[in-house]
C-alpha cells in the first residue's frame, strides 16, 4: 500500500477553470495510479474574497469531473497552527518584524529596478534597534513578518521540469505574516503539507519560486525538505496565447458543463494536451488512470482549442454504448431515448442534447420542406410497405432512380427536405424507419406530420 499523499488546493474565490481542472486531474490521476491518498484542501483564508457559492461550485465541478477525494481540509480552521509555526520561526530568529508601508516598499523596488538591480528586499528591518521597534509601534504601525532566507543553493529534481536550482542569496525574504496577523499562502501551505504528511506537491509553474522558498521553510520548521517530491505544471493558454482567468469565468467548468460537454471528453483532452500521446477520448476515468504517465506532461505551455474539445466530445459519444450514457440521458431529461434510438443516432451527434432535436424530427410534428411536388408524388407512390429496416431507404431510392432518372443530390435532397424539414442531418437510411411510413407519407404529401 502506497504511503504517498497528494493534494489539490483551490481557493474558493472564483469558479474553477480548465487550468485548475488540469492541475486537479494530474494530481488525482497520479494519486489513483499509485494507490496514494488524495486530499482536497480549500485555501479559504482570504476572508474578503472567499465565498460559500464558490466552495460549493468546487464540490460540484469535481463531482462532475468524477474526481473523488479521500478527505477534505479547510485552511480557515487551522489558523492556530499557522500562528504556532510563526512563533517557532520567531523564536529561532528566522522570522523578523518589518514596518515599511506598501508605498515605501514600492519606492525601494522601483529604485532598485532603475539601477538595473533585482528588487530584492534590503533587510533594513534586521538593523532596527529595540527603540526603533517601540517608536514604530507607538506611531501605530503594525509589523509584517519576513522569513530570513539562507544564502545557499536550493535545488530539486522536478517531476515535470527536471533539475531546478536557485541561489538563496538571489531571492527576496518573503512576507509570511501580514500586518493584520494573517498568514500568507507560503507559510500556511507548508504547515499543512507537514501536518498532513503530503509527499507529492504538483501545482502550477508560477509556484516554482515559492517552492525554492518553501524548501528552506520546511527545514526551518524541522522537516526534511527531501521528503517532498515536486512537479510544476505549465498553465494552459487560450487559443491566442492569452492567460485564462478564473475570475472572469473564462472557460469555467460550470460553463462547459452547461454547454453540454462530457466530463470524460474534457478530462481526456486536458490530460493529453501537450503530450506526445494521441489526443483521443478515453471512455472512462479508469482508462485514463491506466494510461497516465506524469513524465509525458509537457514542459511547454499548451494551448487550449475549443474546436478540438468539440471533436473529442463527438468521438466519445460516437463510441459509447447506451449503457454508458443511460444515467446521463436521465440527467439531461432525455430518459425517453430508447436503446434502439441511441444505437441508430449516436454516431451523428456532437452533444447529448442533439438527440432531442433528432427525436423531435422523427416523432413530433414538423413542417415539411417541399420544392418539387411532382417528384414527391412519385416518391409517395413508390414508398415501400412496412416493416422497414436500414435497407429500406436504399431500396426505395434505387427504385426512384430507375423510374425518374434522377441521381445524387437531385434524387436525395428533396426527400430529406420533405421527410425532415432540413437540408442536413443523420443518414436517412437510419432515420426513415424511426419516422415510420404513416408520417413519411404525409410529409411527402406536404402535410404537417
Amino acid at each position: 500500500m502506497s504511503t504517498s499523499i497528494l493534494r489539490f488546493a483551490p481557493s474558493p474565490t472564483g469558479l474553477l477553470h480548465i487550468g485548475n481542472a488540469r492541475t486537479a486531474l494530474i494530481n488525482w490521476l497520479y494519486a489513483r495510479k499509485n494507490k496514494a491518498t488524495f486530499i482536497l484542501r480549500l485555501d479559504d483564508t482570504d476572508l474578503e474574497r472567499s465565498e460559500e457559492q464558490y466552495e460549493q461550485a468546487i464540490y460540484q465541478d469535481l463531482k462532475w469531473l468524477g474526481l473523488d477525494y479521500d478527505r477534505i481540509e479547510w485552511q480557515s480552521k487551522r489558523l492556530n497552527e499557522y500562528q504556532k509555526a510563526a512563533e517557532s520561526l520567531k523564536a529561532s530568529g528566522r522570522l523578523y518584524a518589518c514596518y515599511e508601508t506598501p508605498e515605501e516598499l514600492e519606492f525601494k523596488r522601483r529604485r532598485l529596478l532603475s539601477q538595473g538591480r533585482p528588487p530584492i528586499y534590503d533587510r533594513a528591518a534586521l538593523n532596527l534597534t529595540s527603540e526603533d521597534h517601540a517608536r514604530f509601534l507607538n506611531e501605530g504601525r503594525k509589523p509584517h513578518w519576513r522569513f530570513k532566507l539562507m544564502p545557499q543553493v536550493i535545488s530539486w529534481e522536478d517531476l515535470i521540469r527536471g533539475k531546478i536550482h536557485f541561489e538563496g542569496e538571489h531571492l527576496s525574504d518573503p512576507i509570511l505574516i501580514r500586518e493584520d496577523n494573517s498568514p500568507v499562502y507560503t507559510l500556511s501551505s507548508v504547515v499543512d503539507d507537514i501536518d498532513f504528511g503530503i509527499t507529492h506537491i504538483i501545482r502550477g509553474e508560477d509556484h516554482i519560486t515559492n517552492t525554492a522558498i518553501q524548501l528552506q521553510l520546511f527545514a526551518a520548521l524541522g522537516t526534511d525538505p527531501k521528503s517532498f517530491t515536486f512537479g510544476h505544471v505549465q498553465y494552459l493558454l487560450g487559443e491566442q496565447g492569452e492567460s485564462l482567468s478564473k475570475r472572469i469565468g473564462s472557460l469555467s467548468l460550470r460553463q462547459l458543463r452547461e454547454e453540454g460537454y462530457e466530463a470524460c471528453a474534457l478530462a481526456s483532452y486536458l490530460v493529453k494536451l501537450g503530450t506526445s500521446e494521441d489526443i483521443s477520448p478515453s471512455l472512462s476515468l479508469d482508462n485514463l488512470i491506466q494510461e497516465f504517465d506524469i513524465s509525458h506532461v509537457s514542459r511547454a505551455a499548451p494551448r487550449f482549442n475549443k474546436n478540438m474539445l468539440d471533436r473529442m466530445n463527438s468521438r466519445l459519444l460516437h463510441h459509447q454504448s447506451f449503457k454508458h450514457v443511460q444515467a446521463r440521458l436521465s440527467e439531461k431529461n432525455l430518459s425517453f431515448i430508447t436503446e434502439e434510438f441511441w444505437n441508430t443516432c449516436h454516431g451523428n451527434i456532437n452533444k447529448l442534447s442533439d438527440l432531442k432535436h433528432i427525436w423531435n424530427v422523427c416523432t413530433q410534428e414538423i413542417t415539411p420542406k417541399i420544392e418539387d411536388t411532382k417528384y414527391l408524388e412519385q416518391a409517395s407512390n413508390t414508398l415501400p410497405l412496412e416493416p422497414w429496416t436500414s435497407e429500406t431507404w436504399l431500396k426505395w431510392t434505387q427504385d426512384l432512380k430507375e423510374k425518374t432518372g434522377r441521381k445524387g443530390r437531385e434524387l436525395f435532397m428533396p426527400l430529406r427536405q420533405a421527410l425532415t424539414g432540413e437540408d442536413h442531418g443523420p443518414e436517412m437510411k437510419e432515420l426513415l424507419p424511426l419516422i415510420g411510413r404513416e408520417k413519411a407519407l404525409k410529409r411527402l404529401q406536404g402535410k404537417v406530420a
